[in-house]
């Protein structure tokens, strides 16, 4: 479907990535991943014939239709979204207006018998049958199912797309491209301004598109869900292997730790050999021996380990002053959007270091509340600040707020005081922003670059509370890491809006679900939460009702007990038989290195096959536990 070859991109006279070499076939679903600023997007951009690159060759089958979901669209003002989502049928507009035109002349004309009226009604029916082929007659009901899945609902597809906030406007866009049944479907981020119960509807039609698919993403459920494929851009180089992300890094472990020790029993021999050579110089009958062990020495293909780039940015948030003991109280909250109450009578009362995490689905009000307690919008109720209390704020587009106009350093300058200053390159350099780096125009920054810089701007202000909106969107899965870890060292009060298990995990001591206009308070981390909901994930969380499926019986409140006991113990069972396979694969994987390495040393050892063949008895055992254990957890399910 499509070759690249030698692929070849720098920047300022430094390799974005270097003679990289890969295909894409019909039912690739590849997750591109890497850190911020490693070429992601930039490759999705060379792919999609957008942007221009220094040396290689792409090739790709006649006819290919691409289709390039970008973190930064634009959309023409005066469409309402049924509108702009129709754009995507370009052929059948233009049919559509072909047979308006021939429609309008056999309105107008009367001379019916004439060769021209007739070569009317030949174009008409020639029109017509290209329009349902094109699927004219079906385009219509299908864009508005694929809106539907992405949580549109039936009043919005009357309305203006700018008057949308920039994540449903993404939305729209991805619907047109979800519309245009593309050979190859190039996605960047699309999981950022979606809700759980969009992300799912998403997976399931991406687990079914027949083209090939490139995802950029830091969602690892997503990418483990969705992907049968993961490459890795790191220091200039690719990582292409045929498993979805987590399998992917266990087997780029593995791989690591084979070529380390593959490099040192090669450098235990070269040391030899050069020992020998120092040893035979000495001797004139030996000098031909040496000569011959040197010529040897240089055809040796030395084995590299491939590096690491483990460069991650360092995070720390101080706390301004001590504030009162409540730092937060806010009685009967109500907010609503024109017809839309989102809000009502809500109380909140947040002690001095709480940390409490906002969880629901989108809509629910999360963001809206965040968005009082700053001081941003505009509500009914009465909210109040504790004594010496000092707001930061990050918001779910902090990035957006940038000026593309002004370099890295300018603006973080230009939000400085007198007493920062000074210091403004110190926080750049913590953030990865060094040397000429900082010289960059915000425009050209990726979006993780840019969340990465919105942070670092936020430490320019004093603040005790910290108020984050989705502040993991666009970061690679290593800074989402290092985030996560300034958090769990802030002393302050952090109130945390995110759909995020993994980052939520261990962050917070309170959970607050936002649901029906009302927020229910659990006192206890993500995992309780999930534990009272008696819920597998937060997913399940945000998802809406479901209708059960009506040829199953309902159980009464015993049997769903025992049924809840028995799911807990075979997933115990589970994890457990997983964790032995893993530590028996890698096992057996060390000694087919060893094998391969030094054959004859090593099947030298005492009872080597006996060992050898009683693990690899065991691990079939264990496959056979496992695949056991899943089909009792399908029954209980």
């Amino acid at each position: 479907m499509i070759n690249i070859h030698n692929l070849s991109v720098s920047f300022q006279g430094d390799y974005l990535f270097e003679k990289i070499t890969f295909q894409l076939k019909p039912g690739d679903r590849v997750g591109l991943v890497g850190k911020n600023g490693a070429g992601k997007s930039t490759l999705l951009k060379i792919i999609a014939g957008e942007q221009e690159y220094d040396t290689g060759q792409i090739a790709m089958d006649k006819e290919v239709s691409i289709g390039f979901l970008k973190q930064d669209i634009d959309f023409e003002k005066g469409r309402t979204v049924l509108e702009e989502s129709y754009e995507a049928f370009t052929e059948i507009k233009k049919l559509e207006k072909k047979l308006e035109h021939i429609n309008t002349q056999l309105a107008e004309r009367t001379d019916y018998e004439s060769d021209l009226y007739h070569q009317l009604m030949v174009d008409l029916n020639d029109v017509q049958h290209q329009y349902e082929i094109h699927g004219g007659y079906n385009y219509q009901g299908e864009t508005e199912r694929i809106l539907q899945g992405l949580g549109f609902q039936r009043e919005d597809f009357t309305k203006l797309t700018e008057t949308f906030s920039g994540g449903w406007r993404m939305r729209i866009e991805l619907a047109k491209l979800l519309l245009q049944n593309n050979d190859i479907l190039l996605l960047d981020e699309p999981t950022n301004h979606l809700d759980i119960e969009s992300i799912l509807w998403l997976e399931e039609f991406l687990k079914g598109y027949v083209g090939a698919v490139v995802i950029v993403s830091h969602d690892k459920m997503f990418l483990d869900n969705v992907t049968n494929r993961t490459i890795e851009i790191s220091l200039g180089k690719i990582y292409d292997f045929n498993k979805p992300y987590t399998q992917y890094l266990v087997l780029r472990n593995e791989l690591r730790e084979q070529q380390l020790a593959s490099q040192k029993n090669q450098q235990k021999q070269i040391e030899q050999t050069e020992k020998l050579i120092d040893k035979f110089r000495a001797k004139a009958s030996k000098a031909t021996m040496a000569q011959s062990l040197i010529k040897k020495l240089d055809k040796i293909d030395r084995i590299e380990v491939d590096e690491d780039d483990n460069s991650v940015m360092t995070l720390r948030f101080p706390v301004s002053v001590t504030p009162g003991k409540v730092v937060i109280e806010a009685e009967k909250i109500s907010k609503s959007y024109g017809s839309n109450n989102v809000l009502k009578d809500v109380d909140l009362l947040v002690d001095r270091e709480a940390k409490i995490a906002f969880v629901g689905q989108n809509g629910q009000g999360k963001s809206t509340l965040a968005k009082i307690i700053v001081g941003e919008i505009e509500h009914r109720g009465k909210l109040t600040l504790g004594h010496n209390v000092q707001i930061g704020y990050f918001a779910q587009n902090q990035a957006d707020y940038l000026d593309g106009t002004k370099t890295v350093l300018d603006t973080m300058i230009d939000a400085a005081n007198e007493k920062n200053r000074s210091r403004v390159r110190d926080i750049l350099g913590s953030f990865l922003f060094r040397g000429d780096e900082v010289e960059k125009y915000v425009r050209v920054l990726s979006g993780g670059e840019r969340n990465r810089l919105a942070l670092a701007k936020l430490l320019l202000q004093p603040f005790n509370v910290l108020v984050m909106d989705e502040p993991t969107n666009h970061l690679d899965i290593k800074s989402k890491n290092v985030l996560k870890d300034a958090l769990k060292s802030f002393e302050g009060t952090l109130l945390l809006v995110s759909h995020d298990r993994d980052f939520l995990q261990g962050l917070t001591n309170k959970v607050y679900e936002f649901k029906d206009r009302h927020i229910k308070e659990y006192l206890g981390d993500i995992d309780y939460f999930l534990e009272q909901r008696n819920l597998e994930n937060l997913r399940e969380a945000e998802k809406r009702t479901v209708v059960p499926y009506e040829g199953k019986q309902k159980r009464t409140a015993g049997e769903e007990y025992e049924i809840q006991k028995k799911l807990k113990s075979a997933k115990n069972k589970l994890s457990n038989v997983e964790a032995s396979i893993s530590s028996l694969e890698k096992e057996i994987a060390k000694i087919d290195t060893e094998l391969l390495i030094n054959y004859e040393e090593t099947i030298a050892k005492p009872h080597f096959f006996d060992k050898y063949q009683e693990k690899k008895k065991k691990l079939k055992k264990l496959m056979e536990d496992w695949e056991m254990l899943q089909e009792t957890l399908d029954t209980l399910s």
